[in-house]
């Protein structure tokens, strides 16, 4: 016998998406086939904010302002050789890890006026079949 369903208690959210997209070249160090090699990708970023409430204008956040967030934390990435960058000299620029750097970027850059937004998940595709995610806390 299956045990009840249980109520969902989860509060109402709203959430907005943005896309965004830059050019960049990586290595991936210690990759046993051919992205050892240097070589690029036309990335493509999804950038997902979410929050209770909406502002005094009705948005929970302007697509404008985000869409600004998002250029600014891409901006030090486009046409880029990103194992060069602060970011990823210890750490492989991977698609997971391009993905938790713009999460955190993303996320100093956001500047709400009245409501309560977080980033709730970036996406980075490296292609159009392969994309990675991260998602906030």
């Amino acid at each position: 016998m299956r045990p009840p369903l249980r109520p969902c208690y989860n509060a109402p959210v709203f959430e907005l998406t943005v896309e965004a997209s830059f050019s960049a070249a990586h290595q991936i160090r210690g990759h046993p086939g051919p992205c050892a090699r240097l070589h690029g990708h036309n990335y493509r970023v999804e950038v997902t904010v979410v929050g209770p409430e909406l502002d005094a204008r009705g948005l929970l956040v302007d697509f404008g302002e985000l869409r600004a967030a998002c250029r600014r934390a891409l901006d030090d990435l486009d046409h880029r050789f990103l194992n060069d960058l602060d970011a990823f000299r210890a750490a492989n620029p991977t698609a997971e890890a391009l993905a938790r750097h713009l999460h955190q970027r993303i996320a100093q850059e956001l500047h709400p006026a009245a409501a309560p937004v977080r980033v709730a998940r970036v996406t980075v595709w490296e292609s159009d079949t392969s994309r990675a995610t991260y998602r906030g806390d």
